[in-house]
């Protein structure tokens, strides 16, 4: 799998990336789970993984680093996002949204210590935060990365104008937006976040790219219609219908976010990098997907 730039300043990742985010605490299973995914990504040219302070209540992060150590994989071979934004209530009932300085500066500080690394590659803001201090919140991820504790500046769910927001008050491009994309949902085409990350020079990453397991087992008449043409048009790149609803977002442009858990959709999103739609084929998808 070739390896393609982020963004005009951001690292060069995989075309396909890993994320953590189905990913939950099942004690010592975790660990020799991630160890058994991170190795299958190895083999596919999988270079680049995205975590989260929350996932899995912080255990991923902890059994990846752990990976890391125990099979001597070198830190310069692998490309490393976290995000960090989100914690829970006191009372562990709910999700807060807080992008202040202390909560990143203490967020990125642990996620270092449980991937036992000196730096990530991209810091992510996971959601915004509508009682931040824009001014704050920058500073502190310019504090992040000129310590040396990030080497980049990304989002995640943001729409335009928090984007905009955020990017004004930075020195520091912000070299990717997290977004959720894939033929079920095409919301970030048209409320104009595609366009925007591009006017930015940079590449969109897409979680949920095949809709949480919708587009394979929904039973929805949308879904049901997607899937015929999908079949359809994989016949003639004798390709799966994930790997053509991949390929459908490698061919706008996006990085998908592989979430899933199970090989088999693992290695179909990784051999989708290999698949080039036509623009007919695209677009008869597109006018199903709306």
């Amino acid at each position: 799998m070739k390896k393609v730039s982020l963004s005009d300043s951001g690292p060069k990742v995989s075309e396909a990336i890993y994320g953590f985010w189905r990913w939950q605490d099942e004690g010592s299973e975790t660990y020799r789970k991630i160890e058994s995914t991170v190795r299958l990504c190895l083999d596919l040219g999988i270079n680049t993984f995205d975590h989260a302070d929350i996932y899995g209540d912080s255990t991923v992060e902890t059994s990846f680093g752990k990976v890391m150590r125990q099979n001597n994989l070198k830190r310069e071979d692998l490309v490393l996002f976290s995000k960090c934004g989100i914690r829970r209530s006191t009372d562990g009932k709910f999700l807060v949204y807080d992008t202040s300085r202390a909560n990143i500066h203490k967020s990125i500080d642990a996620s270092l210590k449980r991937l036992q690394t000196d730096y990530l590659d991209i810091v992510m803001l996971h959601h915004s935060d509508l009682l931040a201090d824009p001014e704050e919140t920058a500073m502190a991820l310019a504090e992040v990365v000129n310590s040396g504790k990030a080497l980049h500046i990304g989002v995640a769910n943001f729409s335009v104008f928090q984007h905009q927001l955020l990017a004004s008050y930075l020195r520091k491009p912000i070299v990717t937006n997290h977004i959720e994309l894939s033929l079920m949902n095409t919301s970030a085409i048209s409320d104009g976040r595609i366009d925007f990350i591009k006017q930015n020079f940079s590449k969109p990453l897409a979680w949920s790219p095949l809709a949480g397991g919708r587009i394979k087992e929904g039973t929805d008449s949308k879904a049901q219609s997607i899937r015929e043409k999908l079949a359809e048009i994989g016949d003639k790149h004798q390709a799966n219908p994930e790997q053509i609803a991949v390929a459908w977002l490698l061919r706008l442009g996006t990085l998908p976010i592989i979430g899933s858990t199970l090989e088999g959709r693992i290695r179909n999103a990784a051999s989708a990098t290999g698949i080039h739609l036509s623009y007919e084929e695209w677009y008869e998808l597109y006018h199903l997907s709306k």
